[in-house]
C-alpha cells in the first residue's frame, strides 16, 4: 500500500484533450483527504489465497475475446480466462461483487478498514499531479515503457479489428503482463493506466455534474451498473489516459476487469 497525500485536483477531462469522453465532463475541483492505495493491481495468487481462506464462489463463465469479439464463456473465470497467467499477473474475470467481497476479508484478515477506492480516489492516484492525458504526459507516444495497453503484441491475436488504432509500440504482453512491470507514476504506483481495467465504488452516472467534492463515491438507489477506470491491455489510445471512465454491470466479469484496493489513512 501506497500513502497518498490529501490535496486537490480537476477530475474530468477537458474539452481539448484528445480521446475525451462526453461522460468526462464537466472537469470538476475535488478535495480528498490522505488515504493509502494499492502499489498494484490485486494479484491472481493474492485472490487465490482469499478464494482459499473464504470459499468465495469464482463463477464458472466470463466475458471474453477469444475470436475477434466479446462473448460470455463457460469454463473461463479467474483461474482460466483464456489466456496463460501466473500469480504475479492481475486476476481478471472478477465482478464487483468479488472485489469487494475481497476486501471484506482482507479488512478482516488486517483488522484495517479496506474497501474498492472512489472514482475520484482513483483518478487523483492515477493523476499523482499531473494534469495531463496520462501521468506520462500529454501524447500516447511511449506508452509501452509505461502501461500494458493494446500495441503491436496484440496484432497477432486478432483481438481487434485490423483497422483499430494500436499504440505504434510492442510492450511484449499481448494479453495481461505482471503486475509492477512498467514504470510507475510520480506516486510510486504502477498499472494505472493499462494492464486490467479496474472497479470503483461508485455508482454510475452518464457525466461528473452534480458530484460529490470531497471525494466520496456516487450511489444511487438500485445501483445496477459501476464505474471502472484506468485503461487494459485491449486499450487504444484513446482509452488509454487518466480520465477515461466505463461502466458495467456489477455481475458482469470480463477478461479485462481487475481491481485495487484502499485503506483510510492512520490517524495521527
Amino acid at each position: 500500500m501506497v500513502p497518498i497525500p490529501g490535496g486537490s485536483f480537476q477530475m474530468g477531462s477537458p474539452a481539448t484533450e484528445e480521446g475525451r469522453q462526453e461522460s468526462e465532463d464537466p472537469p470538476r475541483r475535488v478535495t480528498l483527504p490522505a488515504f493509502a492505495i494499492g502499489r498494484t493491481e490485486v494479484t491472481r495468487g493474492q485472490y487465490a489465497a482469499f478464494v482459499k481462506e473464504t470459499g468465495h464462489p469464482s463463477g464458472e463463465r466470463c466475458w471474453t475475446n477469444e475470436a475477434g469479439k466479446y462473448d460470455e464463456r463457460a469454463g473461463r473465470d479467474w483461474r482460466n480466462p483464456g489466456f496463460p497467467q501466473d500469480d504475479s499477473h492481475p486476476v481478471v474475470c472478477v465482478n464487483w461483487d468479488d472485489a469487494q467481497a475481497y476486501a471484506r476479508w482482507l479488512s478482516r484478515k488486517t483488522g484495517r478498514a479496506y474497501r474498492l477506492p472512489s472514482e475520484a480516489q482513483w483518478e487523483y492516484a492515477a493523476r499523482a499531479g499531473s494534469t495531463t492525458a496520462r501521468y506520462w504526459g500529454e501524447s500516447a507516444e511511449g506508452a509501452c515503457a509505461h502501461a500494458n495497453v493494446a500495441d503491436e503484441s496484440l496484432r497477432p491475436t486478432r483481438a481487434l479489428p485490423p483497422n483499430w488504432p494500436l499504440h505504434a509500440c510492442d510492450d511484449g504482453h499481448a494479453r495481461t503482463a505482471p503486475v509492477g512491470r512498467f514504470a510507475p507514476n510520480a506516486f510510486g504506483l504502477h498499472d494505472m493506466i493499462g494492464n486490467a481495467r479496474e472497479w470503483t465504488a461508485d455508482c454510475w452516472h452518464d457525466n461528473h455534474a452534480a458530484g460529490p467534492t470531497d471525494g466520496s463515491a456516487r450511489s444511487a438507489p438500485a445501483c445496477v451498473s459501476r464505474v471502472l477506470k484506468g485503461g487494459a491491455w485491449i486499450s487504444i489510445p484513446a482509452l488509454a489516459r487518466s480520465g477515461t471512465r466505463t461502466r458495467n454491470m456489477a455481475n458482469r466479469r470480463y477478461d479485462v476487469f481487475g481491481f485495487r484496493v484502499v485503506r483510510q489513512a492512520r490517524t495521527p
